[in-house]
């Protein structure tokens, strides 16, 4: 029969690994949604890591949940880039809701080369964020958005489909929007911290901002079946991060 110990006796002799509680991430960034920032270890998005975004559809409210933070980085005159998105952007509405267009930038790449595009924007450490929409992404790839993110020190998501939810993610943070039974967030994933068991309501669109995001949703997708997007080789992209032209210059030239 073995002999009983006293756990005290255990503890001060450093025998056993006492747990304690994880220490919350630092140098959050507000998203701009107090609710979402009250749950979140960091106050915000995560600094300098990925954070994953999974959508049951496009236009539910994604972006709504990131123009506060792109308003807020291109105001301070910090650059933005979009990574394929899969419609045009609306300039004007984009505008409307404070983004600062001239540190907008867009990169069309097809499909091979959005992973690599988006690595290279982060690692550039010239870029306060970076915006992917990567069809297909692994562990691996998503493990390398991550260290990308850290070496540049730039805040960067990355959207996909909610089905990938069953699979592991190297992200510090991993939201899931709903639309149904009503809008919500729901915090899968959050690096330092407990996941909340309870979502988050998630109000978008005020009446009227719902009326003007309907008309940019379609204005976004007229100007993608036009294909105002056009691909733009890795070559290219290599020489310059910037080669592609501003939504600022877009407008202009229409």
């Amino acid at each position: 029969m073995g002999t009983v110990v006293a756990l005290s006796n255990l503890l001060e002799a450093r025998q056993v690994w006492r747990g304690g509680a994880a220490v919350p991430s630092e140098g959050g960034q507000s998203t701009g949604w107090p609710l979402l920032d009250a749950v979140l270890p960091a106050g915000g998005w995560p600094d300098a890591s990925l954070t994953e975004i999974l959508l049951p559809a496009d236009g539910i409210g994604e972006l709504r949940l990131v123009l506060p933070t792109l308003a807020r980085l291109t105001q301070g005159q910090r650059p933005v880039v979009l990574i394929a998105p899969p419609y045009a952007p609306c300039a004007m509405g984009w505008r409307q809701q404070g983004v600062n267009l001239q540190q907008l930038e867009i990169v069309a790449a097809d499909e091979k080369h959005v992973l690599w595009a988006t690595e290279q924007c982060l690692r550039s450490g010239g870029c306060a964020a970076v915006l992917a929409w990567p069809r297909q992404a692994d562990d691996r790839s998503l493990r390398r958005l991550q260290v990308a993110a850290d070496t540049g020190r730039a805040l960067a998501f990355v959207f996909r489909d909610h089905r990938h939810l069953a699979n592991a993610s190297p992200a510090a943070l991993r939201l899931e929007l709903t639309a149904l039974p009503q809008p919500s967030i729901w915090v899968r994933k959050c690096r330092g911290g407990n996941v909340p068991t309870q979502p988050i309501p998630f109000e978008p669109l005020s009446a009227g901002a719902t009326r003007a995001e309907s008309r940019q949703g379609m204005e976004m997708r007229a100007a993608h079946r036009a294909g105002d997007m056009h691909e733009s080789s890795a070559p290219r992209f290599a020489a310059n991060l910037t080669s592609a032209p501003s939504l600022a210059e877009r407008e202009e030239s229409r």
